[in-house]
C-alpha cells in the first residue's frame, strides 16, 4: 500500500517520542500490505475498527494512541487522517476528518 501523510506520523512522534517505534512498524507493515478491502484489513488487524467512508481506526502502542485513515482500496493508497490520544480522537468526528 502507499500511505499519504508519512510526515504526519513522524511530526506526531517528534512531540511524543514513545509513539515512534509502534508508528514505525504500522508504517512498514502497512506499506507492505496488499489490501483489496476490509475485510483484508480485519485479517491482518483485527481489533482495528471498520468505519463508515473507508475509514479504519487503529490502536497504536498497546491503545495509548488513535491513528485514523482512509483508505482507497481500488488504488492502494492509504491516507493519514489523525493520529492522536484517545481524548483527542474523542473530539473528533472520524467520519469526516
Amino acid at each position: 500500500m502507499r500511505i499519504i501523510a508519512r510526515r504526519a506520523l513522524r511530526e506526531f512522534w517528534m512531540r511524543r517520542p514513545d509513539a515512534e517505534r509502534p508508528l514505525r512498524a504500522w508504517f512498514a507493515d502497512v506499506k507492505r500490505a496488499e489490501w483489496r478491502g476490509p475485510a483484508d484489513v480485519k485479517a491482518r488487524y483485527a481489533r482495528a475498527s471498520l468505519i463508515a467512508s473507508n475509514r479504519v481506526v487503529f490502536d497504536i502502542g498497546g491503545n495509548k494512541y488513535r491513528l485514523v485513515v482512509a483508505i482507497r482500496y481500488e488504488s492502494r493508497t492509504v491516507f493519514v487522517r489523525f493520529i492522536g490520544t484517545h481524548g483527542e480522537y474523542d473530539k473528533i468526528d472520524v467520519t469526516t476528518v
